[in-house]
């Protein structure tokens, strides 16, 4: 695995928070994401903290992936097993595609982290509109592990031999996908 030539391509990511508990203050894996969207060059096109609610998830999620200048959408919260955690229930009805090595890959790294514990993480992505969506466990440990050891290569265009930039939506100036 490695890094081409090629030019990078920055991508306008939205980070969605779903926590009945934090705010924008307290928010400290909403920042992290975000803080990693702009170290990594791309751009941060949204941010909002929502709680856990199957509805408004789905309803602002729907919206980015409505969108054509959005091509990541990353949310972070609500993948466990208590009974307010629902951000997969929102989400899979949206999705076209699963990426089932996601969620896969993910608990494998967690393991080396946490353990077993990495049983209850119900982390999952898969694409809509040709929009990446990504759910990510809402510890912030969680989503420097998602970043860190997946999401930074396969979001770079440059990663060899593959990578997900190939498979987004094109932001283009008059607003259409391509």
């Amino acid at each position: 695995m490695g890094h081409d030539t090629a030019e990078f391509t920055p991508l306008n990511i939205a980070v969605l928070t779903v926590s009945d508990s934090r705010n924008r203050d307290t928010d400290s894996s909403g920042q992290f994401l975000a803080d990693s969207v702009h170290s990594a060059g791309h751009l941060l096109a949204d941010r909002q903290l929502h709680p856990d609610d199957v509805y408004r998830i789905r309803a602002v999620v729907s919206d980015w992936i409505a969108r054509p200048d959005i091509q990541v959408v990353l949310i972070t919260g609500g993948t466990g097993f208590t009974g307010r955690d629902s951000t997969p229930e929102a989400i899979n009805p949206l999705l076209d595609k699963l990426v089932d090595g996601f969620g896969e890959l993910f608990r494998h790294v967690s393991w080396q982290e946490i353990g077993t514990s990495t049983l209850q993480s119900r982390a999952l992505a898969g694409l809509a509109n040709r929009t990446l969506v990504v759910c990510i466990p809402g510890s912030t440990g969680a989503c420097r592990t998602a970043w860190d050891r997946i999401l930074r290569e396969q979001l770079d265009s440059r990663t060899r031999p593959c990578n997900f930039v190939q498979h987004l939506a094109a932001a283009t100036l008059c607003g259409s996908r391509a």
